[in-house]
């Protein structure tokens, strides 16, 4: 198969990859930007444990082929508070609550909060129980993953 040179825009960088089109996103990610926050868990977008967000919208990187992405921005964790100083509401509620516990599907969990903040500042635990769902947590930390929910709509408003 020939290589294909593709733009990519991700955290705000222009990149290029140069591979398959078909190739998932989450091993362009991973293996060739060096993004590592974006985990491997299922393969096939059911744990949620490489949620990205394209255009904004919370994604599973492992399910995207990378050819699709053309004229799209990517944001993995690493570039969630990339358009200001210090951390992401998300990732600060996460510190104060200390939601991790073993942390390997917190980066998607964050990933699907911040995108349910975007489209619903201040969620119903409803909303972010919809939201959240297709996030799996082996350690079961759901109830603190939605009081940091909460907590990180209250960081945004200012409180």
């Amino acid at each position: 198969m020939k290589p294909t040179s593709l733009p990519l825009v991700v955290n705000g960088t222009q990149r290029r990859h140069l591979g398959d089109a078909n190739e998932p996103l989450l091993w362009v990610l991973r293996d060739k930007l060096g993004l590592v926050s974006t985990k491997y868990g299922c393969g096939i977008g059911a744990c949620g444990a490489c949620t990205v967000h394209v255009d904004g919208e919370a994604q599973r990187a492992c399910s995207v082929p990378v050819g699709s992405l053309r004229g799209k921005r990517v944001t993995t964790l690493e570039g969630l508070a990339w358009a200001g100083p210090g951390l992401h509401p998300v990732q600060q509620a996460w510190t104060e609550l200390n939601v991790p516990q073993c942390g390997y599907c917190q980066a998607g969990q964050m990933m699907s909060a911040a995108a349910l903040l975007r489209r619903h500042p201040r969620p119903s635990d409803a909303q972010v129980d919809e939201a959240m769902r297709g996030n799996l947590c082996r350690c079961g930390t759901y109830a603190r993953i939605r009081a940091a929910v909460h907590r990180a709509a209250q960081i945004l408003e200012g409180a």
